[in-house]
């Protein structure tokens, strides 16, 4: 009787249920899209006989060159260090690496716990 009392109800679980499947979703995706950045700059390597690294800033200047400027603004606005401190290095990391570690991190959150069986209760 304890075990029912302390059920979640049937809403909660299905929202836990759908948020943990987007996160799981959306990590999936940007898993894939660092895959896809390591694959072409392995291919961008080959070409040139030399290694080639795509900093993430270079691929999000080239993408949007307004709405990076937008960001930078408007997190140093809120944490003047927080730019140059935190989010300069980040941007300076292969957009690969970035792109792999946030999808593994959205994976790992929307992952679904699974009780051992040999756990006692």
């Amino acid at each position: 009787m304890l075990k029912e009392a302390s059920r979640l109800p049937r809403r909660t679980m299905a929202r836990e249920k759908m948020i943990r499947f987007l996160f799981r979703f959306l990590g999936f995706w940007i898993l894939a899209g660092g895959f896809i950045a390591l694959v072409v700059d392995g291919t961008r390597s080959i070409a040139a006989s030399e290694l080639v690294v795509t900093p993430a800033r270079t691929a999000w200047t080239s993408l949007s060159p307004s709405s990076l400027e937008a960001t930078r603004a408007a997190i140093s606005n809120m944490a003047p260090w927080a730019w140059a401190d935190l989010v300069g290095p980040l941007l300076d990391l292969p957009l690969f690496v970035l792109l792999a570690a946030l999808g593994l991190v959205l994976m790992a959150i929307g992952n679904v716990r699974r009780r051992s069986r040999y756990q006692v209760s």
